[in-house]
């Protein structure tokens, strides 16, 4: 009988990332295992030597001080990205930083926003890549954006910040849509607007990243945030160790956490115009995502005809009526498409679409791919379409 593969899991558990990514691990062993794991949520800091007497095959842990150590065993490795670049001779988890940044924009954009600004840490690559693209896409579109520059995270003593982050927040033009590098630094963004004065999203917009649902859900109001597929890049690290473990050459060096959607939530839900009349039309098209659309009866809703509404909302967002419905109707699929194992029928159903036909091409105009390409590139990995 061959020998099962040990594999020592140093992934902590109490964040929706690291759960993610563990629960991609186990999906990818089930179907092609078995193998025998070995799990301390503490890190290769609580292991330490010990980790030698278990004599692992594989290593899946987050980037730490001791990465030298994790080395020198020789055996096949994945490190998770979180504090420093990418480690030679490891396979790397990094997240799709630039992509993370420009979705944050183009959200933010959409709420018609006018004035912007980012949060972020010192000397933390991924957090400098976020918001560098955030930055170049406001700039892109004819505006600019103050940046707030935390120390790491390590160092950090939040009170003291926070009073800090508040003198920045009432300095900035209002309303303002602040990016926050993470959805830690998003929170505490939020607490500095309360020591503000500031009212979360009328004056200040809030959106983080990773999209942990808990801390997004604690936050008050809810933060909007950048979806992240931690589960499925869970899935292909343990696919990347697989091929390592048995020499296989194709294995990837670099595996990349997708930014799939926006999770919009109360800290963004704002139409930040001062034309009343865009502003009714655009909460309209957005409370009515799950229907069709009717430019006349968004212009109805906006009290104003229609070739008055069309020119009034291409000056506030540099786009048709018709494309923001188009937008909004498609980013609902998409989450959809993501969030749930709902088959593209009963999606196209439950959002009226007359048929699926209809349904696909409505999405691939928006998209530019099919609804199931969207899913599998996106959704989960599992056996079905791996």
């Amino acid at each position: 009988m061959s020998r099962i593969p040990k594999i020592a899991l140093l992934v902590e558990s109490s964040r929706a990332s690291g759960r993610a990514i563990l629960n991609g691990v186990a999906n990818y062993a089930r179907h092609h295992g078995p193998w025998s794991f070995f799990w301390e949520p503490g890190g290769l800091e609580k292991v330490g030597p010990m980790l030698k007497t278990l004599d692992p095959d594989g290593i899946v842990l987050r980037d730490v001080d001791k990465l030298r150590e994790a080395r020198a065993f020789g055996i096949p490795a994945v490190v998770v990205g979180y504090s420093r670049k990418e480690i030679p001779g490891l396979i790397n988890v990094v997240t799709d930083s630039p992509k993370i940044g420009l979705m944050a924009a183009e959200h933010l954009l959409q709420c018609g926003f006018k004035h912007f600004a980012c949060c972020s840490y010192r000397r933390t690559p991924w957090a400098e890549q976020r918001v560098k693209s955030f930055v170049g896409i406001i700039r892109a579109a004819g505006f600019s954006a103050d940046e707030y520059l935390a120390p790491p995270p390590v160092q950090i003593n939040w009170p003291k910040e926070r009073r800090a982050m508040a003198k920045w927040l009432e300095s900035l033009p209002k309303p303002v849509g602040v990016m926050a590098c993470n959805d830690d630094i998003g929170v505490q963004i939020m607490e500095a607007c309360r020591l503000a004065g500031l009212a979360v999203p009328d004056a200040v917009g809030v959106i983080g990243a990773d999209n942990d649902e808990l801390v997004c859900g604690l936050a008050d109001p809810a933060m909007s945030s950048v979806a992240l597929n931690f589960e499925r890049a869970g899935y292909e690290s343990a696919q990347a160790l697989d091929f390592r473990m048995r020499r296989v050459r194709s294995a990837p060096r670099q595996i990349i956490v997708q930014a799939t959607h926006i999770v919009a939530r109360r800290s963004t839900d704002v139409v930040a115009v001062e034309d009343a009349a865009v502003a009714r039309a655009m909460r309209f098209i957005r409370d009515h995502t799950r229907g069709p659309v009717a430019v006349a009866d968004v212009a109805r809703i906006a009290g104003l005809s229609r070739r008055v509404l069309e020119r009034r909302f291409r000056r506030e967002f540099n786009s048709s009526i018709q494309t923001e419905i188009r937008r909004v109707r498609t980013d609902q699929i998409a989450r959809l498409l993501v969030e749930s194992h709902l088959p593209v029928s009963e999606i196209a159903a439950s959002l009226q679409f007359p048929d699926v036909q209809h349904f696909a091409r409505y999405f691939r105009a928006g998209k530019q791919v099919s609804p199931l390409v969207f899913r599998r590139r996106f959704g989960p990995r599992s056996a079905a379409n791996a």
